[in-house]
């Protein structure tokens, strides 16, 4: 790109949250005495870009690829497969802790750095791939590494909205386009998706995750993983996808992120290892290690779980990269003396790159010292080049780097539908005394709130250069037809601020209107990393704004933007209806106001448990039974394992959501009552819709295991099916059992379906279920 035209430039913006950095960026091209018509910017980029770019390579095979690696491995000394392991910022910037770091142009050029963090545009992405390519030692080309969480430019749903729409091929195709339009920039490798059980709404990155059941998680990292990659890496529009973080980092104590997680290695299987055996048969290239302790050793140094679990258990053989700064902080975890200890412990437990800090630059004084092998590098960079060779940069580094194709993907129109066709999917009704959907058009709206009129609407961990085309709520009534004029928006107060006379007006318009949108919630910082909340009901003015606006007595609708279940026990009482939003993403507008008037029929479940109060956290669908469990029976007593000041039961149950019309079960059929575990049961319901418009069930199968060699939850997901009923229709449902949904990981310390007597529910939630029984018998015992 000529510099006497244009320079381009890399705006970082630095805010202290919680502990944490935030790191935003814009893109910024200058002119520089540009006179007249010109060729655009892309323009000069395309042309620039063009004569680096192969035509046709040819893709390799496994064995060429393997021949291609130990040839150039040969070639490289001890400093250039450090560097392969080593990754750098795009920039002098740093999340977290100040990291002390050369520019990344003197990394790239000296072989130093293999892959770079946060190159979010295509020019920043070529600049640096010329110099690996021109100047580094062997010419080995750069992996570009970002986190596309829930899109690139067009953003999604957060995921924890997303997984409430338990539409696996919505999900997939969410995360194809994302990868379609972060690979158009040149980024290559996603630090995603975050597969993570997450039980504790206290915990800010709940918001990343698919809730709380590991059925579910493990069909969602699936989907996200074949979204992410595609059916070939070798295809330019692949991202290798990366699970994060291996491993029980949602298991965090207190929901404080960061902190200690303590539990027992069946609670590590049971729970929190599906989704990522789910992720790794799926063929994910890549796992990222979590922050914390497995047994009081930082998994970013714990050979167990990296090396035994992960990679000789359960067969991974892709790139195990650190999280940020992880390696350095096993020192402060108190696991090493220093960072040199830091990076064997890390090397040792087979982590092959170096998220942005330097500790690997001590592996060269370790050889010299006798304390790990050249050979444990080989087998890092190995894996590295593999995937490099994978993808194809090896043949044509400048692949990737397709300006034309950003100007075609980037925000385009069917991006934008199916974003807001996954938004709609993804709102929960949580209540609805029949004032919704909304009936007129013609009725004054007063949308009460610091979201009525707010383009936070994105949630964390987006970076789109569009976020100033966020779809309002204001914007989505009035394409649904509402005038303006009959639109009266009443911001109240700010998220977490009064506005001098806010509440005020706010009365005034709730009185003035027929109808009452309350839009509130929280904002964007107040989810995602680093934004663990002790508190976890609205802020304080939002609650004062709202029990303000009730007393005027209209109908009114509670809207929520947010990135984790909160207490909405006061709102329960007291609104005609809920609408559970999350953080909707580019289209939400559109989305909330599609539902409001009923053009889309809420279809969205609960993947997570809405505690009825704070010191239930953490409260979750498939606990244990205890000793002392509560019945119908004993529930007024006092010695059993209950709460003498509430209910043990969540205000909101994991697989709950509303629907504009209702569905009925009927009782549960069994094809047998005894099965051995070659054999198959067939579990049948009847779902009925007894409304008058079509709606969408998402039908739930749950089993008990009554007693095993060690306890076993109340209930698990097993299964679900989504069915499309009209007004008046009914459908039998059929589930297949089999001995894999009995398994578990057992006192005997391997997986197994032990024999006895299992419960079968079926319903529209964990909680409201039909229930039967049936009995799993030794496979040599006759039926």
């Amino acid at each position: 790109m000529p510099d006497e035209q244009f320079t381009f430039e890399l705006i970082f913006e630095k805010e202290e949250f919680q502990g944490k950095v935030k790191l935003a960026y814009q893109d910024v091209f200058v002119a520089k005495g540009a006179k007249g018509p010109g060729p655009t910017l892309e323009e000069m980029l395309i042309s620039e870009v063009a004569p680096y770019r192969k035509q046709d390579v040819k893709k390799r095979d496994s064995q060429e690829i393997r021949i291609a690696v130990d040839a150039l491995l040969s070639k490289m000394s001890i400093t250039d497969k450090i560097g392969q392991m080593s990754q750098c910022m795009s920039t002098n910037i740093s999340l977290g802790t100040d990291i002390e770091s050369e520019s990344p142009e003197k990394l790239i050029r000296e072989g130093r750095a293999g892959s770079v963090l946060a190159a979010v545009n295509s020019y920043r992405v070529f600049e640096l791939q010329k110099i690996a390519v021109e100047q580094s030692p062997h010419g080995i080309p750069l992996l570009f590494n970002f986190d596309v969480i829930h899109g690139f430019q067009t953003v999604f749903p957060v995921p924890l909205a997303w997984s409430c729409s338990w539409d696996l091929e919505a999900i997939q195709e969410a995360c194809s386009i994302a990868a379609r339009e972060a690979t158009a920039s040149g980024i290559t490798y996603n630090h995603g998706p975050m597969v993570d059980v997450t039980r504790d709404p206290r915990w800010g990155r709940v918001v990343e995750g698919a809730g709380e059941d590991p059925y579910l998680g493990s069909l969602i990292a699936k989907a996200q993983v074949e979204g992410y990659q595609g059916n070939n890496l070798h295809d330019p529009e692949s991202l290798i996808a990366c699970l994060k973080h291996f491993i029980a980092y949602g298991a965090a104590e207190a929901g404080r992120d960061y902190n200690t997680v303590d539990i027992s290695e069946g609670t590590l299987r049971n729970v929190y290892l599906p989704p990522f055996q789910a992720g790794i048969e799926a063929g994910a290239g890549s796992v990222m290690n979590a922050f914390n302790t497995y047994q009081g050793v930082p998994v970013a140094g714990n050979r167990y779980i990296l090396n035994d679990l992960l990679r000789d258990e359960l067969g991974f053989d892709g790139i195990l990269i650190s999280d940020y700064g992880s390696i350095d902080e096993i020192v402060a975890h108190g696991n090493a003396k220093d960072s040199k200890e830091a990076a064997k412990k890390a090397l040792d437990a087979t982590l092959d790159i170096e998220m942005v800090t330097r500790s690997y630059d001590y592996l060269h004084e370790l050889i010299e010292q006798g304390l790990v092998r050249v050979e444990q590098l080989d087998e890092a960079v190995r894996r590295i080049l593999t995937y490099k060779y994978k993808i194809g940069i090896m043949d044509d580094p400048f692949r990737y780097i397709r300006p034309e194709k950003e100007q075609e993907y980037h925000f385009n129109v069917s991006h934008l539908e199916a974003s807001r066709d996954l938004a709609r999917k993804s709102i929960v009704m949580l209540k609805n005394n029949g004032v919704l959907p909304l009936a007129s058009k013609e009725s004054k709206v007063a949308v009460i709130g610091p979201f009525g009129d707010s383009q936070d609407l994105l949630g964390p961990w987006q970076w789109s250069r569009y976020a100033n085309k966020t779809v309002t709520l204001r914007q989505g009534l009035e394409e649904q037809g509402v005038s303006a004029e009959r639109i009266i928006i009443e911001e109240g107060c700010k998220v977490e601020a009064a506005i001098q006379g806010g509440l005020e007006r706010a009365v005034a318009a709730a009185r003035e209107a027929d109808i009452v949108i309350l839009a509130l919630g929280e904002s964007s910082e107040m989810s995602g990393e680093a934004a663990s909340r002790m508190d976890i009901t609205l802020p304080k003015i939002q609650q004062e704004l709202a029990e303000a606006v009730v007393k005027a007595g209209k109908p009114t609708v509670l809207v929520l933007t947010n990135g984790r279940p909160l207490i909405l026990g006061w709102f329960e009482r007291n609104v005609d209806a809920i609408l559970e939003t999350w953080f909707l993403g580019s289209q939400a507008g559109h989305a909330i106001a599609d539902v409001l008037f009923g053009n889309y029929n809420p279809s969205g479940r609960l993947t997570m448990s809405f505690p009825a109060h704070i010191g239930q956290v953490p409260v979750y669908y498939n606990h244990f039974s205890t000793g002392r469990p509560v019945t119908e029976s004993n529930k007024h007593l006092k010695f059993f394992s209950k709460y003498i000041d509430g209910p043990n039961e969540p205000l909101y149950p994991f697989g709950y959501g509303l629907s504009y019309t209702k569905f009925e079960y009927t009782d549960i059929r069994l094809s047998h009552s005894r099965m051995n575990a070659a054999e198959t049961i067939t579990a049948s319901v009847v779902v009925s819709n007894t409304g008058t418009v079509q709606g969408e069930e998402t039908v739930q199968l749950y089993i008990q295991d009554i007693c095993g060699s060690v306890v076993r939850p109340v209930k698990e997901l097993k299964g679900f099916k989504k069915v499309t009923l009209a007004g008046g229709e009914a459908r039998k449902i059929t589930f297949n059992i089999t001995a894999a949904e009995l398994a578990f990981w057992n006192a005997d310390r391997h997986y197994e379906a032990e024999p006895g007597e299992f419960k079968v529910y079926i319903g529209p939630n964990s909680r409201d279920v039909k229930e039967a029984s049936f009995e799993l018998i030794p496979l040599e015992e006759e039926t």
